[in-house]
């Protein structure tokens, strides 16, 4: 996954289709002299549809085609025939999708599964003359029109489904250990602010079981606030099952850059704070035997009830404890 083709937000116009017209059709044939009104509905109108597909993972597509339109329904016809319902327009988007009105701001519905969810009802067909036949007017010459579709506009946000999500400052090495883990291939430099977007991987476990690792690009603190990439990713961390914590070997106080994690998070969504998480110090491979015991120590005088673990993905150390830790805390 690249940062190019990722699209996580995007705007689109939507239109069901109108109804058909009711028919006012009188009946005629041989021999019989007066048949009456046989005029039959109309059609509905389309429906506009989102449906989940586990095989999309960005909103791309969206860039590119922004307007979306049902087909009107038929007209009916004699012979009370009803007139066909117009065509639906079913929108894929990825499992992980919020629908929101734009006029109203609603929440209209989150896409987590490959049900169809409608959000635009077509119009009604209207009905045909032969409704309208009674004792004082035995041969109705009207029918009801259609009634119109509705055009409406929606936010797409997508929210990254992933098992597990990496939470660091910038630079902390999220993106290295992913591509360590994975075969992803994200950014990777010695700057803040290389991961822009969120990047995927899968993450091969023992016994042919796998799991979703996501990388997410750098906490600041103030980022609940908007400061730094703001609420861009914090809203992709609310659908991640546990949370890694990445903190660098060389933090001036890893206490202090957990605390401010957390208290991002907590901020923007207490609820994540109820997730199973795993703390790990990467970049290990900076520090010689004695620096590491010393941050050893360190750690447990400041994590004294968290099973916190030394990493490193430039040298591939410790890796598979760490997948061992996230394994079992997706499944307790």
């Amino acid at each position: 996954m690249t940062e190019g083709n990722f699209v996580d937000y995007v705007k689109i116009h939507a239109s069901s289709g109108k109804g058909g017209k009711g028919s006012t059709h009188l009946h005629r044939e041989k021999y019989i002299a007066k048949g009456g009104p046989d005029g039959g509905d109309g059609g509905r109108g389309g429906h506009v549809i989102f449906k989940g597909d586990k095989n999309l993972w960005t909103l791309l597509d969206f860039k590119f085609t922004r307007h979306f339109k049902a087909e009107h329904g038929g007209d009916g016809s004699k012979n009370r025939s009803t007139g066909v319902d117009g065509k639906d327009c079913v929108i894929s988007v990825p499992l992980g999708t919020v629908i929101v009105d734009n006029d109203s701001g609603e929440k209209l519905t989150e896409i987590v599964d490959e049900k169809e969810v409608v959000v635009i009802k077509g119009g009604k067909g209207g009905r045909g003359n032969w409704h309208f036949k009674s004792p004082t007017n035995q041969t109705p010459r009207y029918a009801q029109p259609g009634l119109p579709g509705k055009d409406r506009n929606f936010t797409l946000e997508l929210k990254v489904l992933a098992d597990v999500g990496l939470v660091g400052f910038p630079n902390a090495g999220k993106s290295t250990l992913l591509a360590a883990l994975t075969a992803a291939k994200p950014k990777i430099a010695d700057y803040e602010f290389t991961t822009l977007k969120p990047n995927l991987g899968i993450v091969r476990q023992r016994d042919y079981s796998s799991f979703v690792m996501a990388d997410i690009p750098g906490i600041i603190e103030g980022a609940s606030e908007g400061k730094g990439l703001g609420h861009y990713f914090l809203r992709h961390i609310e659908r991640n099952s546990v949370i890694l914590y990445i903190i660098p070997a060389d933090a001036d106080d890893p206490f202090e850059q957990f605390s401010i994690l957390q208290g991002e998070l907590k901020t923007y969504n207490p609820e994540l704070l109820d997730k199973n998480y795993v703390i790990a110090i990467s970049k290990c491979d900076l520090l010689d035997d004695e620096l590491q015991k010393d941050l050893e120590v360190l750690t447990k005088t400041t994590f004294p009830e968290e099973d916190v673990l030394f990493i490193s993905s430039v040298a591939q150390k410790g890796l598979t404890s760490l997948k061992d830790s996230l394994w079992d805390a997706l499944n307790s």
